[in-house]
């Protein structure tokens, strides 16, 4: 294809090869394809190579309607039954009105950065045989891998999973998730390195940065930019596993370099280049889209969380012991892990500043000097009681297994619960979990439950719960 070059002058030739890539220090980014990411087993393989796991925060196990194809709230990346990568290939400096004649071949993928309206630069893209893509977004088209939409945390802590996952279009008009957010790219062949990039393709195979979006040229001559609500990325500071501690957010380009956060989500000006990072990919890194936040989880890290039959297992150890009410006597149980919304009779609650674990009693209200209910205690809907046990005062919630293992940093024993939801987890993964700052709206930050999205409250985020054993 041969495009006039613009009469400006600038550092590249009006067509530029590029070898072999936008981002000297690191792969290029491939493509999505319409097909399943779960779809890559190779007919002569006995297993399918597995790159890793994508979790969406604020989901306890499963969507709220259910998981349904593309949309989910946990995804495996398989490898591909045929590579569906590209690299950067050519670019071009064309003036604006020959944009469109440009982009019109919707088999030859791009990117198109609109300088002015009388200049842009497009970044022709060719396959890559070594790379397989996944695409990240709103958009429910066929190159979107995997559907993500808004998730509310919930404010009640009952219930499995937080509301707004995409169910209804009005969550989605005013969704603040880009159609085409991101796209993962995985190395075919070991260690099978996975990389993060903002913007994703979209149905004609282009990736359009306008002219009020965060775009420059780099000190090589090519070009980079950020997407208008930008995609963030917190690598741990540690293993994830055996020594659970946040890093630093970051903000991912278009071509995969590593920046410091805007001021605001979408502010114009881009923040510094942090050289010494990369957006490779590691067990614990958390991608966040603005709307919904993602854990990724790989092979080796999912090793040590429990799965879904090992965590029925400690739910049904759990209620082997007959932990009862030491008000009502009465035995607790933990219901099954497929009710996630109705409260059972026999269910355990927890007065959450102190962590002791009783049977549901409708009473214990906090007098306030304000109006009052009924017997001149506050409304129940205060939620604030009085443990029976030993008078502190605070919330009272009912107790819920935390049903999504891919979240768990061990498998062991539900010992703790995060305040003031009530999902009970070990000791090691509320520990973790409270440590790490989850980004809300444009600039702020706040430790949440990873399995509803609550944020988290008290001097730690989470309690020991004290259950009282059989008295026969």
């Amino acid at each position: 294809m041969v495009l006039e070059g613009s009469s400006e002058a600038l550092c590249p030739p009006p067509s530029l090869e590029l070898r072999p890539s936008c981002n000297k220090s690191q792969p290029s980014p491939p493509l999505g394809s319409s097909s399943q990411p779960h779809d890559g087993v190779f007919p002569e393989d006995k297993e399918p190579v597995k790159y890793g796991e994508l979790i969406v925060l604020g989901h306890n196990g499963s969507l709220a309607n259910g998981d349904k194809g593309r949309r989910r709230s946990r995804l495996a990346l398989y490898k591909r039954p045929k590579a569906n990568g590209v690299k950067p290939d050519v670019i071009h400096n064309v003036s604006t009105p020959l944009v469109s004649k440009a982009l019109s071949n919707k088999s030859q993928h791009s990117i198109s950065y609109t300088l002015s309206r009388s200049h842009s630069v497009i970044v022709e893209y060719t396959h890559d045989t070594n790379t397989d893509m996944f695409q990240i977004g709103r958009s429910t088209e066929s190159m979107i891998d995997f559907v993500v939409t808004d998730t509310a945390g919930s404010s009640s802590g009952q219930g499995g999973g937080a509301a707004g996952e995409g169910g209804g279009g009005g969550q989605s008009a005013q969704s603040t998730i880009s159609r085409y957010a991101c796209r993962i790219m995985c190395e075919r062949s070991a260690p099978y390195t996975a990389r993060i990039y903002a913007a994703g393709f979209d149905s004609s195979k282009n990736i359009f940065l306008g002219e009020r979006a965060a775009k420059w040229r780099t000190s090589d001559g090519l070009m980079d930019g950020l997407t208008t609500n930008g995609v963030l990325v917190m690598h741990p500071a540690g293993e994830f596993v055996s020594e659970p501690a946040p890093g630093v957010w970051r903000e991912i380009s278009v071509c995969g370099n590593v920046f410091a956060l805007r001021e605001t989500r979408s502010a114009q000006q881009r923040g510094k280049l942090v050289e010494n990072e990369s957006n490779t990919l590691q067990d614990g890194s958390l991608i966040d889209l603005c709307g919904a936040t993602l854990l990724w989880r790989t092979p080796a890290g999912l090793r040590h969380t429990p799965t879904l039959k090992q965590l029925e297992s400690l739910r049904q150890e759990l209620n082997a012991a007959r932990p009862q009410c030491p008000v009502g006597f009465n035995t607790l149980a933990f219901p099954s892990l497929a009710q996630r919304e109705i409260v059972d009779k026999k269910q355990p609650w927890v007065y959450v500043n102190c962590g002791h674990v009783h049977g549901y009693h409708n009473w214990g209200y906090r007098k306030e000097k304000g109006p009052a209910g009924p017997g001149g205690t506050a409304p129940a809907s205060t939620g604030e009681r009085e443990c029976p046990m030993c008078r502190r005062v605070g919330p009272y919630v009912p107790l819920w297994l935390g049903c999504e293992g891919g979240l768990y940093l061990d498998a062991g024993p539900p010992t703790h619960a995060f305040c003031p939801c009530g999902h009970v987890c070990s000791e090691k993964t509320v520990v973790g979990w409270s440590q790490i700052p989850l980004p809300h709206g444009t600039h702020a930050f706040h430790a949440a439950c990873p399995f509803c999205g609550t944020w988290l409250t008290g001097e730690q985020g989470h309690i020991k719960l004290i259950f009282q054993g059989p008295v026969d």
